[in-house]
């Protein structure tokens, strides 16, 4: 397929036994989204997708890649190491790197999730968390996006993630007008979407992309912006430079983005205590907290959870996802 001028570019991985169903639905969500962009707005790129066979060192830009799910055995062999060294190249290279039920199981393998949160089927939750230990699993979740990397839960969740993206790339009142036209109903996706921290991971400067990817695993601690410069491995003046250059906002204003962001999402889908999660995101100063909270969001904590949590969380779930979430504390 030629690539379209300017498009977000979208591999999707067709590995042995990988569920056609979900590449060839995702194809046909993103082609009508195509169709519909010309009624919003001329300045929206569209989505080009490209079937990824063979997985030898990958020239071709990629901003996102998706790793469906498979309908045989897990893939994390020798004999896929292809696809696990595929992930973690464009990874590195800024691409947003998804998964769908089982394939989890190869991005987990790549060793991109170790320390962060993420689901797959319910199903394959045992499995998984006996293979992967180091992961924090949420397999109660159907969809978690962590910046850099989004995981989704079931056989179906294609349909999760293909709006999620479609409203990330494009615009959450595009991905409306995609899930009319399906009758898929977008339920908690427009709102997730509003409430996600989407940091720019494409702009192709590998020293701050390393910071961006090192944060998004250590925001609960105390990092200042000497650490993030360490890890940069640039003298501080000129990494607060290019780090703004890069993200559009500085190290502590993305740290607080990314802290708030991570709040926001327990506010909306546990009964854990404000000042519990305040801890839990990096903030101490439960005072300093609300403060920042309320200034990026223009809520308080207590008035965006009564806005925007379900009317009833099952009281069962509320230490299960406390302690899977962060079981450091």
């Amino acid at each position: 397929m030629t690539p379209m001028r300017d498009a977000i570019t979208i591999g999707l991985a067709a590995y042995p036994e990988s569920q056609s169903s979900a590449i060839h639905g995702l194809q046909d969500l993103f082609t009508v989204a195509n169709r519909f962009q010309e009624k919003y707005s001329d300045h929206l790129r569209p989505i080009d997708t490209r079937i990824v066979r063979s997985f030898p060192k990958d020239e071709n830009h990629l901003d996102a890649l998706i790793l469906p799910p498979s309908m045989g055995p897990r893939i994390a062999s020798a004999k896929e190491q292809g696809v696990i060294n595929w992930v973690r190249q464009h990874h590195q290279q800024g691409a947003l790197v998804c998964s769908i039920c089982a394939g989890a199981f190869p991005l987990a393998a790549s060793g991109l999730l170790d320390g962060r949160k993420a689901t797959t089927h319910w199903a394959l939750a045992s499995e998984f968390a006996t293979k992967f230990p180091q992961v924090h699993l949420q397999a109660d979740r159907v969809l978690i996006d962590d910046g850099d990397i989004v995981t989704a839960g079931g056989l179906m969740a294609w349909t999760d993630l293909g709006l999620r993206l479609i409203a990330r790339f494009m615009s959450p009142a595009l991905m409306l007008e995609v899930a009319r036209f399906f009758l898929i109903d977008p339920g908690e996706r427009a709102q997730s979407f509003y409430s996600s921290f989407s940091p720019n991971l494409t702009h192709g400067d590998k020293a701050i992309l390393r910071v961006q990817h090192w944060i998004q695993t250590k925001y609960s601690e105390q990092l200042s912006v000497s650490d993030m410069a360490h890890c940069a491995r640039l003298e501080l003046r000129t990494f607060g430079r290019r780090f703004h250059t890069a993200t559009g906002l500085s190290p502590s204003e993305y740290l607080q983005q990314l802290r708030i962001g991570k709040a926001r999402e327990q506010l909306e889908l546990s009964k854990t205590s404000v000042e519990t999660i305040a801890r839990e995101v990096g903030y101490m100063d439960i005072s300093a907290f609300r403060r920042m909270f309320q200034k990026v969001v223009g809520l308080t904590p207590g008035e965006y959870r009564n806005r925007f949590s379900p009317a009833q969380l099952p009281e069962t779930s509320t230490r299960g996802r406390h302690d899977s979430i962060n079981p450091r504390a």
